[in-house]
């Protein structure tokens, strides 16, 4: 899939936006995996821009990829119940149906303009693979869930993932409620071990936050603290207390899932101004394919938005919070210089067709992506400097789902 990995130029791009700019007319020189230059420089080969608008790469900070065999199964019902029926079916659930379902789940993303995912699910040996396959970046690892899985068969099985240049190990918890002190206190230790950080689904529902004080006598994220446990990356935070934020600080990031929240009736209010206002870094996920249904991120920044403003009564979050939290923010947690278009950045960039986004006007452009588009007008995507032909994807789509029907 790719086309240059070398020196080229994206030569008069309609318009460049990320989270500090909006640029008009400007030339992109990509040296092999870095931006060189955005200005009026030409370098090596050439490549039309006019017709497009450059964003940065999107970051689907929470998904569970391989969910998508899941994906309409049992939609209507509430977290508990949803879950325990996921549960079931993930048990007989076979190596080939996983491997065919995140591969079809990473070419949804590529296809809706996502150049880099964190994904929560039992076969990050297959993520390795089709990262590099696909050259899609993520980060991935086997999941503690000691209903299903022996925690030190985890870890034995963690312990083997290995950092490649595309792919990112990292310790997943389902929940604290999915696990007992010492699987927290296991995962603790991986994390130290494999320098990396522990991303859990934390704070989602009123249960929750219920059954911890009254087992633990603290809430959510009081309760890791005590365990010694900081470097992690919180996911949902639906019913987070407000003293808990100041505690969150020292997190990786934190991470909001709106539509998954919403059809899963988790209620809460991910306290997203606050948090961020709080220096906390603040992510975006589409969550899996079985609680979204889409992987679309593009979708989900408008959702995020809406959400808020649905919760609080006001309209302090805007376009430009969640598409910064979407980019620039997305890639702080992965630990890459990316998510902004400026020199010596990662070339991960995104490129719609400018006539998808009308009227095409330079101080509307950031809300037409937000609230407007959607994958649909992602046109071309680029990752380390190479360029993946959308066209491929969606044949290559269309085959693998042939596939997966026949095994389901």
């Amino acid at each position: 899939m790719e086309v240059f990995n070398k020196t080229y130029t994206l030569k008069n791009c309609s318009f460049v936006v990320d989270s500090e700019k909006v640029l008009e007319n400007v030339n992109i020189v990509i040296d092999n995996d870095k931006i060189k230059n955005v200005g009026k420089e030409i370098e090596g080969d050439e490549i039309d821009c006019s017709e497009y608008v450059v964003t940065p790469g999107f970051v689907n900070s929470h998904t569970h990829s391989a969910m998508i065999f899941l994906r309409g199964y049992y939609d209507d019902s509430e977290l508990q119940e949803w879950l325990d029926k996921m549960w079931e079916k993930e048990r007989s659930a076979g190596k080939n149906i996983l491997r065919l379902s995140s591969e079809l789940a990473v070419l949804e993303m590529l296809s809706s303009g996502t150049t880099a995912f964190v994904d929560m699910y039992f076969n990050p040996e297959d993520i390795i693979e089709i990262s590099q396959q696909y050259g899609i970046r993520a980060a991935a690892g086997y999941t503690f869930l000691d209903k299903i899985f022996d925690p030190e068969e985890v870890a034995k099985m963690q312990r083997r993932l290995r950092e490649t240049n595309l792919f990112k190990p990292i310790i997943n918890v389902h929940s604290i409620y999915a696990v007992n002190e010492k699987t927290l206190l296991l995962a603790k230790d991986l994390a130290e071990e494999q320098n990396t950080w522990i991303n859990i689904h934390l704070s989602e529902t009123r249960k929750e936050i219920y059954e911890t004080k009254l087992r633990k006598g603290k809430f959510p994220v009081e309760y890791l603290r005590s365990l010694g446990i900081t470097k992690f990356q919180a996911v949902h935070l639906g019913w987070v207390a407000s003293w808990e934020i100041d505690m969150l600080k020292d997190s990786v990031a934190v991470t909001h899932c709106p539509t998954s929240n919403m059809k899963l009736a988790t209620a809460g209010a991910f306290p997203f101004y606050e948090m961020m206002n709080a220096g906390i870094n603040v992510t975006i996920g589409t969550d899996g394919p079985a609680s979204n249904n889409s992987l679309d991120i593009i979708r989900e920044m408008k959702n995020a938005v809406l959400l808020q403003r649905h919760s609080y009564w006001d309209t302090r979050i805007k376009a430009m919070h969640v598409f910064k939290a979407t980019t620039e923010n997305g890639y702080k947690l992965f630990g890459i210089k990316g998510g902004l278009i400026k020199e010596d950045y990662v070339a991960d960039l995104v490129l719609f067709n400018k006539y998808d986004l009308y009227p095409l006007k330079k101080d509307r452009l950031l809300s037409n992506i937000v609230y407007y588009a959607t994958g649909e007008n992602v046109n071309k995507i680029i990752i380390n400097g190479k360029i993946i032909d959308k066209k491929t994807i969606k044949e290559k789509i269309h085959e693998l789902a042939k596939k997966l029907n026949e095994l389901i």
